[in-house]
């Protein structure tokens, strides 16, 4: 499993005026700090609460908005679990996530080097894969749980 947080620190300074094809305004900097920072899947409302701690009139609403604008411009990942709250993941590579039934923690896994999807299903011949969600759910043992 790889890692649910980062050991880099982002600065809302440091991102560019526009990311991605988005011009990037002081609440999406600090949103995407935020998301960047702290890779444990927020939800919209975690994200909310992170915000106000930096910038105390940030709204609910602006953050829905940061965080569609991030997602329709592929800049993070919007990921649904059943019929929780959506979550927000900023990493691209593909991936799976594993969900601790026990914590409700969520962490990214990677696939092992080499392994095609068509290694393990059976698609009809000719289909093109554009899109990958896949979630485990399970309990994570104590010697690898991260949060």
């Amino acid at each position: 499993m790889s890692e649910s947080a980062s050991p880099v620190k982002f600065r809302p300074e440091e991102i560019p005026a526009e990311l991605g094809g988005l011009r990037m305004t002081k609440q999406r900097k600090e949103v995407y700090c935020l998301l960047m920072d702290q890779r444990d899947h927020p939800t919209a409302q975690d994200v909310f609460i992170r915000a106000k701690e930096r910038m105390p009139n940030i709204s609910l609403a602006t953050v829905y908005n940061c965080l569609e604008a991030l997602v329709n411009h592929e800049l993070v990942r919007q990921v649904n679990f059943d019929r929780a709250p959506s979550r927000y993941c900023p990493n691209l590579e593909e991936h799976v996530h594993f969900q601790d039934l026990e914590t409700g923690a969520i962490h990214d896994v990677v696939f092992k080097k080499g392994i095609n999807i068509n290694d393990f299903l059976e698609l009809p011949e000719g289909v093109e894969v554009r899109e990958l969600e896949l979630t485990l759910k399970g309990i994570m043992p104590s010697s690898t749980k991260k949060n």
